[in-house]
């Protein structure tokens, strides 16, 4: 029992974050990069909460992560992304903790390729391979390489900007999940004043749990605030309009561009 608790942590906590998300608090990624030489180091954080009912038991389930992603122009259309997660969790089954563990977990290695850009439209294609750097047994990590691919749209017409993602997910594991995992997700943000944008993103993928009834979805909305050219703040909520997403989720970060 306590290897298929793992298990459901990892499918309701890490769904999106196989995501390298683009500007945060957005799951959904845009098809900018950042020009040759350059670097962006972003600090995320996120705290989720989940509640149901199953046969008559109660579970409550909490935790939430805390990720650090460093990126680099590799040339002017092409990036280079690494991020490395933190993570906890909890799970209580009718006031009985039977999961509560924290660490590491799988790093996310990405290459961020724009291939188009005419007239505010932007093409791109992101691969990634997942490092098992996380500890499978404790329910932090797969405990196999994994890889994604996903293709990228992006649409500027100021002040809106709209963003759309299609994936696929190799999702290797140990923890007997589906390993074919596909993602679909759609981003907007309005600049409503200098210097501060408001953000929505919807998005759903399918479910890594085999007998679930449902694919999980999301409905996110948040803000981004560029205290200068290189450093911005975000918060955002994200809320789950399925059974299967995570019910609620808070999310703040911080990113530094140089």
């Amino acid at each position: 029992m306590r290897h298929v608790i793992k298990g459901l942590f990892v499918s309701m906590f890490l769904l999106f974050h196989t995501v390298a998300w683009g500007a945060h608090p957005l799951i959904t990624d845009d098809a900018g990069t950042l020009g040759k030489g350059k670097f962006q180091v972003e600090v995320n954080g996120q705290y989720d909460s989940d509640k149901e009912t199953v046969n008559g038991v109660s579970t409550e389930s909490t935790g939430g992560q805390i990720a650090t992603t460093l990126s680099y122009g590799v040339i002017e259309n092409a990036d280079l992304v690494l991020s490395l997660p933190y993570q906890w969790g909890k799970v209580k089954e009718d006031g009985v903790t039977v999961y509560d563990e924290k660490g590491v977990s799988d790093m996310t290695l990405e290459v961020k390729w724009r291939f188009f850009e005419k007239d505010g439209l932007s093409l791109a294609l992101k691969p990634g391979v997942k490092i098992p750097t996380g500890n499978d047994e404790k329910g932090l990590g797969a405990g196999r390489t994994g890889y994604q691919a996903f293709f990228i749209g992006s649409k500027e017409a100021a002040p809106w900007a709209f963003h759309v993602n299609v994936g696929y997910i190799g999702n290797e594991n140990k923890a007997d999940e589906e390993r074919n995992i596909w993602h679909a997700s759609f981003a907007t943000t309005c600049e409503v004043v200098k210097n501060l944008k408001l953000v929505g993103n919807i998005g759903i993928e399918r479910n890594r749990d085999k007998t679930a009834a449902n694919d999980p979805a999301f409905l996110l909305g948040g803000v981004i605030y560029s205290v200068t050219e290189r450093f911005d703040i975000d918060f955002g909520v994200k809320y789950g309009l399925t059974a299967a997403e995570t019910d609620w989720s808070l999310m703040a970060g911080t990113a530094f561009r140089f």
